[in-house]
């Protein structure tokens, strides 16, 4: 792994999830309640 880069967000709630495979990508599900809000994905390893 690369040196870890360090981000400051801020926001409502946070999930820790598992990214899982979906034909040629990868795919993770998040509560209905998130439909139509902005999210930010970072990768941790």
């Amino acid at each position: 792994m690369d040196n870890p880069t360090k981000f400051e967000v801020y926001g409502q709630e946070m999930l820790e999830k598992i990214v899982k495979k979906c034909g040629n990508s990868g795919r993770i599900y998040l509560p209905p309640d998130w439909i139509e809000k902005k999210v930010k994905i970072i990768r941790v390893d």
